[in-house]
């Protein structure tokens, strides 16, 4: 009797020390119990390799569970016919290919949200810390030089606007939240009527541009599509209030890294804070030399999802998706039809 199969083809919960241990698989294999095999992928050189013993692993699986691996035709020919799904370990599904799985009629799931506290909590601070000039501040007074005026002079923050590109759960969240500290709190979602923003406080303009001319500070919150990568260009930039803030724990190529470059070192932009870039690592990347290196800027390493709380959440739940699948359900929370879910 074929025994289930689950390939976890890069689980960073999997990562101690430099190396992938597999003991650490607790609540998988408490959730999925013995009767499934858990394998994992490949840990080469300090990450997770896509290569020909990804595919072997990968062969007689029933359910494959990414993280940021992305889905290909090589790796679905590689797990054979008895694939039935593929689980999304995170919100994000543009890794995912939802055409080819559709194509493939295989199930596809994410776990929308699970962490909707920690990314608005995240691009709160982002957004608060760059207002405040706290790097600046704290570069400055732990360097030796006590100064009150590093950094640039602050404004009054209920005086100025927010805006909130994409209102989904966590543009809403960060609507709610961050939009405490504003005067006005802007929404551009073209996937959403007029009246769903003043429920929380918020006003819907009709266009990006209005948006970007009006807001002190942008917040990007929308899905990586074919209709919103480099959504944010040199032409937006240029449209931005000059000394404005640009922040983005959505999707990092939602963002063209040469005109933000641009934008900061021409002083459009008073300075910008990113948890995503395209590629994943900014450093394997050139064209994001002039973002990090420039002083007014605040990164964090794709990380605004994370807490204690949130990555067990997400772990139980994708588990719990690849038991019920193993079982034969179809299980409706998390499902994604082949043009994807808000």
């Amino acid at each position: 009797m074929h025994r289930p199969r689950v390939l976890y083809t890069d689980p960073p919960w999997l990562v101690d020390g430099g190396r992938a241990v597999p003991e650490l698989a607790t609540v998988e294999r408490e959730t999925l119990g013995a009767r499934a095999e858990l394998r994992f992928g490949p840990f080469v050189d300090g990450r997770y390799a896509h290569n020909d013993e990804l595919a072997r692993l990968a062969a007689g699986c029933d359910v494959l569970v990414v993280y940021r691996c992305r889905i290909t035709r090589g790796l679905l020919d590689a797990a054979g016919e008895r694939l039935r799904a593929v689980v999304r370990q995170g919100v994000g599904v543009d890794n995912l290919d939802l055409p080819l799985l559709a194509e493939r009629r295989l199930l596809a799931y994410h776990v929308p949200d699970y962490c909707v506290d920690e990314v608005a909590t995240h691009t709160s601070a982002l957004a608060l810390a760059l207002e405040r000039r706290l790097v600046a501040q704290h570069n400055g007074l732990s360097g030796g030089t006590f100064d009150i005026y590093a950094g640039g002079v602050p404004h009054r923050i209920n005086r100025r606007t927010l805006g909130v590109v994409g209102f989904g759960r966590i543009g809403r969240a960060v609507a709610r939240r961050l939009g405490a500290f504003y005067g006005q709190v802007l929404v551009h979602d073209p996937h959403i009527g007029r009246d769903l923003p003043e429920g929380y406080g918020a006003l819907a303009v009709d266009s990006l541009d209005e948006l970007l001319e009006s807001s002190d500070v942008v917040t990007l919150h929308c899905p990586l599509t074919g209709a919103t990568e480099g959504l944010i260009g040199a032409a937006e930039l240029a449209r931005m209030r000059a000394g404005s803030f640009l922040v983005n724990a959505a999707r990092g190529a939602l963002v063209d890294p040469a005109a933000l470059g641009s934008a900061l070192r021409g002083g459009r932009l008073a300075g910008a804070g990113l948890d995503v870039f395209a590629p994943e690592n900014p450093h394997d990347d050139p064209l994001w030399k002039d973002v990090l290196d420039h002083p007014a800027v605040i990164v964090t390493s794709h990380r605004a999802f994370l807490s204690r709380e949130a990555e067990h959440s997400s772990r139980r739940r994708v588990a719990e998706l690849a038991r019920d699948l193993l079982a034969g359900g179809q299980p409706t929370v998390g499902r994604l039809s082949p043009a994807g879910l808000r």
